[in-house]
Parts: C-alpha cells; sequence; structure tokens
C-alpha cells in the first residue's frame, strides 16, 4: 500500500478504538438499563454496531500487519510505471488526456484518480515506460493509451 493509504487507515483504527469503540460500549450500557435484552432493540442494534467495529478493527490491523508500504517518492525516477506512481495518459482514440496513481485494492477509488494496482489498465501499464503506446483490453473494447509521463508524488 501506499503510504497515504496506510496513514488513511491507521486514522480509521483510531477513530475506530477511541471513538467508536467506547461509544457503543456506552450504548449497550445504557440499552441494558432499559430493562429485558430479549425484546430491547437498541440493545440488539448496539451489539450489532459492536460486532462490525470490532471486525473492522481486526480487518485494519491484519491488512497493516500484512502490507508492505512503499513510499514512492524515495524511488529514483526511471519513468518507468511501478507500483505507487502517477501516470498521465493520452487516449490515442479521443485525444484527451486522463491521470492515474496505482494504488492497492482497499484504497483504490477511480473518481479520485487512483487505480488497483490489480485493475486491467494498471496490469497493462506495470513496466511500461513513458512514451511507450498501451492497449487496454476493457469491457467497451480496446483502449490505446500513450503514456505522457510516470511521476513520483
Amino acid at each position: 500500500m501506499t503510504v497515504a493509504g496506510e496513514r488513511k487507515l491507521r486514522e480509521e483504527l483510531q477513530h475506530l478504538k477511541t471513538v467508536a469503540r467506547p461509544s457503543i460500549s456506552a450504548a449497550i450500557a445504557e440499552a441494558r438499563e432499559h430493562g429485558d435484552l430479549r425484546e430491547n432493540a437498541e440493545y440488539h442494534a448496539a451489539r450489532e454496531q459492536q460486532s462490525f467495529c470490532e471486525g473492522r478493527i481486526t480487518e485494519i490491523e491484519r491488512k497493516l500487519a500484512d502490507s508492505e508500504v512503499i513510499d514512492v517518492t524515495r524511488i529514483a525516477h526511471s519513468g518507468k510505471v511501478i507500483f505507487g506512481t502517477t501516470i498521465t495518459l493520452f487516449n490515442l482514440d479521443t485525444e484527451q488526456s486522463v491521470t492515474y496513481q496505482i494504488v492497492g485494492e482497499d484504497e483504490a477509488d477511480v473518481a479520485a484518480g487512483k487505480i488497483s494496482v490489480g485493475s486491467p489498465i494498471a496490469r497493462a501499464l506495470m513496466g511500461k515506460c513513458e512514451g511507450d503506446e498501451v492497449v487496454v483490453s476493457a469491457p467497451a473494447g480496446e483502449i490505446n493509451y500513450e503514456i505522457e509521463s510516470v511521476s513520483h508524488r
């Protein structure tokens, strides 16, 4: 994952542990005071929230433990497309430019210009260099791009 992706996960983990978890515990305690737990919808909703929160905490901790963080700004610029680089592509058919950053699957957000390393376009670009022409197989057909620039931001 990228440095920004790691930071975002750590912030979410911190929020879950310091804000959400205590809030859910307080909601459970308050719901218990209302009496019979078998018919207490607030209690069951709070327990469900607690289960989701704890599951997400476990998932984030596992991802952080198992991932390798790559700081692309520390890698010498070679003009080659690698994980974490930001690529500007020129669509040879429509003559429009588009910019993407290749990120981990959890960080992908096409609207923000971040594509997963496992996406068809990223797989087609990996290892290519500035100036290379690339054909990307998409559901709508093949798209012809030229790599205008590769940057390490």
